[in-house]
């Protein structure tokens, strides 16, 4: 998913979203460590898309601590 898209989920799709694409990482490292996963690739894509809603969850943490402060 996009930056632009995951800019434009509400907080508690965001918390969603990043709940399951952790669950989804977790198990995906499994399967491969076990030697079943179908399709090996999608750990970093799953990894990548985990890291950018992090990073949107954070950039709204930082903006609005800073508008608290500021």
């Amino acid at each position: 998913m996009k930056p632009e898209k995951w800019r434009d989920l509400s907080e508690e799709e965001l918390q969603q979203k990043i709940r399951e694409l952790t669950e989804e990482v977790f198990n995906l490292r499994f399967q491969l460590s076990m030697g079943v996963a179908k399709n090996p690739a999608r750990v970093s894509i799953a990894k990548r898309d985990l890291a950018r809603g992090k990073t949107v969850l954070r950039e709204r943490e930082q903006a609005s601590r800073h508008n608290v402060n500021g």
